[in-house]
């Protein structure tokens, strides 16, 4: 799972709506502006503009946002437009979250809970969508899987084995050194916290402390070294270091775990057609840290201007929820059987925030992919975060077969971070002339999280649903164009930065857009607009 993302140059523009007496009003766009002669911006976010970073604007804001805003302030003005159902294949979503719960696709089809496959699709009482996963969430890698199967001939049987022996042993250092860190720093927080009589003490306070007691001598040593790399407080220092720790105990116990099958389905994963309708109907996620699918619907299409958390980018959407990304590699089945049940079920887009390396049955994917083509819908995927070249390292699912493309509308985005200058992409994000379309925002972002709660992730996993979402905004004001035609709007008309950014992380490799991405252009709604008004008239 991915988690921890033709050129016709138009830079920034004036937009004229012009008058007319019905439909859609043509738009005319003028370039205004060199977008590389945009300052950089000096000063910290605000609260605000940290919580709503990708829906600002270059020019205005000298903040690498899609211009969300400014397309509902100039051309949308209010205008709802066709409905779109996006599916959200991911972990499970919070349907009954305060930001989401009007969003929520419905299969009014279906009779809830009479046990009857009502519209006869093959699955029973799929209300807002379908649980691939049924009642598991922990699952291994695909590394792992192939590994612990013991077959020689399964493709990059060797390379997988080796990996996961050098990636097991990594694991275990890691917990290990985590466990011991969390150990000190949540020891030192608890005689601080004592001390002051408070959680929430500042450094400034540690640093005052004058006592001969050991123990509290102690802590402040590991107080005063936490603060020395930059992180201001004890508790949230303690909460980050505690999902180390997590992250490192599911690789051993789990992902990593050649002796772990977290498969409840009864079904053979192996077997594309064994046990039709596999799963259930409960698309809510099974705990609470089960939060990424939720956080991704809410790029998307969190409730607009409700006074609540967040905004998402589409205002007339359904989202349609299809679980079927554990903790762990998602299984090829899964993700085949929900793309074609997304597709058969009304879906116009379908988001898919995972990936990962390895893959046994990457044809059915791929085959599931041209469905969706065939059918007229977009799949947008997240191009993953380990910082590397997916042209010459794989990254699964893809559209491709020695890069002959087998789908018109499949749009691989990277992430962006809310930097403009050299530190612009994102440091984890993958990277690629040939596979990755656009970069989108996708670094440092908020949203919804379970039970009403919102909270900021990163990854190429926020960066694909805020391009679904301008894909929703695109086909709903202009429901006549063709899927093929959104994906080239998208491409076509975002900003295109000449200057050179850092790639992967790595203050020696520097390139410009237009090596590492086929537009050369980071996703601008606004533009994309503009450019649909164009093309649908």
């Amino acid at each position: 799972m991915t988690i921890n993302y033709k050129p016709l140059m138009l830079s920034a523009f004036a937009a004229v709506v012009l008058s007319s007496c019905g439909g859609n009003a043509p738009i005319l766009s003028t370039p205004i502006e060199n977008i590389d002669n945009t300052p950089i911006k000096e000063t910290p976010l605000t609260e605000a503009e940290a919580h709503n970073w990708g829906h600002l604007d270059l020019v205005k804001d000298t903040i690498p946002g899609m211009s969300v805003d400014k397309a509902y302030a100039e051309i949308i003005k209010g205008k709802k437009g066709q409905q779109i159902i996006v599916a959200v294949i991911d972990s499970g979503i919070d349907i009954e979250h305060e930001d989401l719960d009007g969003v929520i696709w419905t299969n009014t089809d279906e009779i809830p809970e009479n046990g009857i496959d009502d519209d006869k699709n093959g699955y029973v009482d799929d209300i807002h969508g379908w649980n691939f996963l049924g009642d598991a969430y922990n699952e291994r890698l695909e590394m792992t899987r192939i590994a612990a199967s013991g077959n020689a001939s399964i493709p990059r049987y060797a390379e997988a084995v080796a990996e996961l022996d050098k990636k097991y042993q990594e694991a275990l250092s890691g917990k290990q050194r985590y466990d011991q860190i969390y150990a000190q720093v949540s020891g030192a927080h608890d005689v601080l916290t004592k001390h002051f009589g408070k959680e929430d003490y500042t450094a400034e306070e540690v640093k005052a402390i004058n006592t001969e007691d050991q123990a509290l001598k102690d802590a402040v040593g590991v107080a005063n070294f936490i603060y020395g790399n930059g992180l201001t407080s004890m508790k949230e220092a303690k909460e980050q270091i505690k999902g180390g720790v997590e992250y490192f105990t599911d690789q051993v116990n789990y992902n990593l775990n050649k002796d772990f099958n977290g498969r409840t389905t009864g079904d053979n994963p192996d077997d594309f057609d064994d046990k039709p309708g596999y799963g259930n109907n409960n698309v809510m996620p099974s705990v609470k840290s089960e939060s990424h699918g939720t956080h991704v619907a809410g790029i998307i299409a969190a409730e607009r201007n409700n006074g609540l958390g967040a905004n998402g980018v589409a205002n007339n959407v359904k989202i349609m929820s299809l679980r079927a990304v554990p903790n762990g590699d998602e299984y090829d089945k899964d993700i085949a059987k929900a793309i074609r049940y997304a597709v058969d079920n009304g879906a116009k887009i379908i988001n898919g925030s995972f990936g990962k390396s390895y893959s046994t049955h990457s044809d059915w994917v791929r085959d599931a992919i041209k469905y969706a083509s065939d059918k007229n819908v977009i799949f947008v995927h997240a191009a993953g975060n380990d910082s590397k070249d997916v042209d010459v390292e794989p990254n699964f699912p893809d559209d491709n077969v020695d890069f002959v493309e087998i789908s018109d509308t499949y749009i691989r985005v990277g992430a962006l971070a809310p930097s403009y200058g050299t530190k612009m992409i994102a440091s984890f994000s993958n990277y690629g002339l040939k596979n990755v379309d656009v970069f989108a925002p996708g670094a440092k972002v908020y949203s919804t999280t379970p039970e009403n709660e919102y909270d900021t992730k990163g990854g190429t996993s926020m960066a694909a649903p805020a391009v679904a979402g301008v894909a929703a905004l695109i086909w709903s004001q202009y429901p006549d164009l063709k899927a093929s035609q959104v994906k080239q709007i998208i491409m076509n008309s975002g900003l295109p930065v000449k200057s050179q950014v850092i790639v992967g992380g790595d203050a020696n490799n520097v390139k410009t857009l237009s090596d590492i991405s086929k537009s050369a252009k980071i996703v601008n709604a606004y533009n994309a607009l503009i450019m649909a008004s164009q093309v649908a008239n």
